[in-house]
């Protein structure tokens, strides 16, 4: 008979049972990407992610988990309801804190309710699970239950009560191409010459670029890229959610997992990109540059990316949320799914009536973007 319960923090949970039990490669989901969030202070109750994760066990054995943080904003998430919370507090009533399952600070894709290959029936699991957390939002009198960037639609359809949500993201798909130049030649004319010309930012300003994984990887490389980093942050956002502490975790114990692109000039170091890799997708998450180069950004944040993908036959590269700039350069809008349980029946109604709407509006533009292609027709 297996148990469930909810944990604060990682330190509580063994990272081989965790991670045996995740059963896959999807880097975001690691104990070790999960766990440096919470030890150095970038996920956790001062910063409003505070751990509430499911784990359910069968003689000691984690036959399921959902990462789970109860929230007191609606930053770091990337599927924006400030105007739900809007709402609520116009009526008087508490929006947060909120539930949320999520990877903090990280808009890609992944399973949320992760279940044992052990369990014959999948589907009517996660159906339990769902319920589960339910009971556990309405026990703790949160407003809320969230689940960002599901994998599908299907995602709790048993549930009557969970709402879909629909987003667009930009990926690019890995259709076996032999090298960089045979990606070129799939697209138009027009776009390939812009692509050609973007890329000689490198040979233009005499810079070499290095693509750096693993052992590679030193303190001095992650230093520079988080001195880009708080530059980045803030002049742009204001708001610095990572801490130095996280990323040198993520150097002792998560490196092979990174893929650091670095630009030099000489021996001076320029601007730099990091990635995460699995064997299928290539996520692109941050980057910064202590100089303005034209270009730059989208050579280390694309088309090295796309290379790289090339070369190690990766399938999928995602190169984090919005930006439409980058449908011309070979990133194709990608359908998103987040699902929602709203506690107040009258509001739950409300967001419902938004969401119809919204997802036609979605559609829409998901359509007219589709017109847009890069592609040779």
């Amino acid at each position: 008979m297996s148990e469930f319960f909810f944990c604060s923090s990682l330190d509580l949970i063994n990272k081989n049972s965790w991670n045996n039990c995740i059963g896959n490669d999807h880097p975001f989901l690691q104990y070790e990407f999960l766990s440096a969030l919470e030890k150095s202070g970038s996920a956790t109750i001062k910063t409003g992610w505070q751990p509430y994760h499911y784990i359910e066990k069968d003689n000691e054995e984690i036959i399921a988990m959902c990462p789970l943080y109860i929230k007191s904003h609606s930053f770091g998430e990337y599927i924006f309801d400030h105007s739900w919370a809007d709402a609520y507090h116009r009526y008087g009533l508490n929006y947060y804190p909120k539930l949320q399952s999520a990877i903090p600070f990280t808009p890609v894709t992944g399973e949320r309710i992760i279940i044992s290959k052990k369990i014959k029936n999948i589907k009517e699991k996660e159906t339990e699970i769902i319920k589960n957390i339910i009971n556990e939002a309405e026990r703790i009198n949160v407003s809320s239950l969230h689940f960002n960037f599901i994998k599908n639609k299907s995602f709790g359809k048993n549930n009557k009560e969970i709402m879909l949500r629909s987003g667009i993201q930009y990926h690019w798909k890995n259709n076996d191409y032999k090298n960089f130049d045979k990606f070129l030649e799939s697209l138009s004319s027009r776009k390939r010459k812009i692509i050609k010309r973007e890329r000689q930012c490198i040979k233009n300003n005499d810079l070499r670029v290095e693509l750096l994984n693993g052992d590679l990887i030193k303190e001095e490389h992650i230093q520079f890229f988080y001195d880009c980093y708080l530059d980045t942050t803030g002049r742009k956002w204001g708001s610095t959610y990572l801490s130095k502490d996280f990323f040198f975790d993520l150097l002792i114990n998560f490196k092979d997992k990174i893929l650091l692109i670095m630009a030099f000039h000489e021996n001076q170091k320029i601007a730099s990109a990091i990635n995460f890799l699995s064997k299928t997708h290539l996520y692109g998450r941050l980057w910064g540059a202590k100089y303005e180069i034209p270009f730059l950004h989208f050579e280390l944040c694309y088309y090295q990316a796309i290379d790289y993908a090339i070369k190690n036959n990766i399938k999928i590269v995602e190169a984090g949320a919005q930006g439409e700039h980058k449908l011309q350069r070979g990133y194709i809008p990608t359908k998103t799914w987040s699902a929602h349980w709203i506690k107040d029946k009258e509001f739950s109604t409300a967001i419902e009536n938004f969401l119809n709407k919204e997802v036609q509006l979605i559609n829409n533009e998901k359509e007219k973007l589709d017109t847009l292609s890069p592609y040779k027709n």
